[in-house]
């Protein structure tokens, strides 16, 4: 069985699957591009360690304590793939992915936690960990290339709770989770906005056949930056 996520996935592999599709522009003169085959590895990445590492499956609910950063949407596109919940704030949840992984995070309120290093180039947790924390960076390049999911997951699952309370299942993901964008956008998501809202917008701009540019609140959107990028349908 399929649902929109996966879909969606594979659209974002097929056709111009060299053109950019996430562009981070984060603090530290940061900027990372990923085509749409490239991220589609980083996400079929992160959906076998969730459902090998963490006992993943359809129906999990995973709560992502991140900011708005490309390894959260890649976090997000993940578990929707693999036909989890994705929740915010302080929503129950059996999985947490966090970038502060500090003794509260791993005192019992969750099956496992991820440890989310947030700079590009970092290959693990800079640090120590609380054990039985699960270093994200460390351990996701090891993983396959093709996701494939050890039970199938259904469209009338809940895919995500808003921070507003309203939940959306998987069928309904790209139909109302999803911002409406037309026109292939390359488009500007400020990573101020917060998570719901980046994730929001780049799936509006995917499910149209279009690209996301996000932004940390530290970097200037200059006109040269919208111009460089092509940035247009914002």
């Amino acid at each position: 069985m399929t649902i929109p996520a996966i879909e969606l996935m594979t659209a974002l592999r097929s056709g111009q699957s060299t053109s950019p599709r996430l562009t981070w522009y984060g603090p530290d003169s940061e900027r990372v591009e990923l085509s749409g085959r490239v991220l589609d590895n980083w996400v079929a990445k992160t959906s076998n360690l969730l459902q090998d590492e963490l006992d993943a499956e359809p129906g999990t609910r995973l709560r992502l304590d991140l900011p708005a950063h490309w390894k959260s949407l890649i976090l997000a596109l993940a578990a929707w793939q693999l036909g989890m919940e994705v929740v915010f704030d302080d929503a129950a949840a059996e999985l947490l992915a966090t970038a502060d992984p500090g003794p509260g995070a791993a005192a019992g309120a969750f099956d496992a936690v991820l440890a989310v290093a947030l700079p590009a180039l970092a290959m693990r947790w800079p640090g120590e960990l609380p054990s039985g924390v699960v270093d994200y960076a460390a351990e996701v390049r090891s993983h396959g290339d093709v996701f494939i999911p050890h039970v199938d997951p259904e469209a009338s699952r809940r895919a995500v709770l808003t921070a507003a309370g309203a939940v959306h299942t998987h069928g309904e993901l790209l139909q109302r989770f999803a911002a409406i964008h037309d026109g292939a956008p390359r488009l500007l998501v400020p990573a101020g906005d917060g998570l719901e809202a980046a994730l929001a917008q780049s799936l509006g701009a995917w499910r149209s056949n279009g690209s996301v540019v996000l932004v940390h609140p530290d970097v200037e959107v200059t006109e040269r930056l919208l111009g460089d990028e092509r940035v247009h349908g914002r």
